[in-house]
């Protein structure tokens, strides 16, 4: 069991870089997705999938006590693949302005969302046990450094996954787009 919280935990910090890296300074920050017609679509998934992260570490990951709880995550999860579907299929219209999804940007969007369901398959392996008869929901996780240090990291995510998904939501209106261009335009770094 512990291999698999350390193999999680590890799932979840390269997705929470690699999610940053895409969703924060590629999407925002260098092509400032939110200001083209074409991809605006896309950035609406990306808004979407960004709340429910968050959500998802909390009802999964976090919380230990509640069946219905995990269920919602369950729910939620099984949303967050609907939506990464979409965001998928509308990818080569929303990048029409750029020639297309640079491949570079394609792969690591690939890599961050098999870091981020393969956390998702580790922590459900590790919270459902299978009998002869039946599939039984196991809660609570023995203690160890391992699930300890999972913990922490799950906790410590969810500030900055909140922040990434407020941003991404204030940037579909008119006027937080305009301050972040104002701001954006005085760096020149990037």
């Amino acid at each position: 069991m512990e291999i698999l919280l350390y193999l999680a935990t590890a799932c979840l910090v390269l997705f929470m870089i690699l999610a940053t890296y895409d969703g924060f300074y590629l999407h925002i920050f260098k092509y400032e997705l939110f200001n083209w017609q074409e991809s605006i679509f896309e950035h609406k998934t990306y808004a979407i999938r960004a709340v429910l992260f968050p959500l998802i570490v909390w009802l999964l990951f976090i919380n230990e006590t509640s069946f219905i709880d995990f269920l919602i995550g369950i729910a939620l999860v099984t949303l967050d693949l609907i939506v990464l579907g979409i965001d998928a299929y509308s990818e080569k219209e929303s990048r029409s302005f750029k020639g297309g999804l640079p491949k570079w940007e394609y792969i690591i969007q690939l890599f961050s969302n098999a870091f981020h369901f393969s956390a998702i398959i580790l922590v459900l392996a590790l919270k459902l046990a299978i009998s002869e008869s039946s599939i039984i929901f196991v809660g609570h996780l023995a203690a160890s450094q391992a699930k300890d240090l999972f913990l922490f990291t799950s906790v410590n995510v969810v500030p900055g996954a909140v922040l990434l998904a407020l941003l991404h939501f204030l940037l579909i209106a008119r006027k937080p787009q305009f301050i972040c261009n104002t701001y954006r335009n005085k760096i020149t770094c990037c």
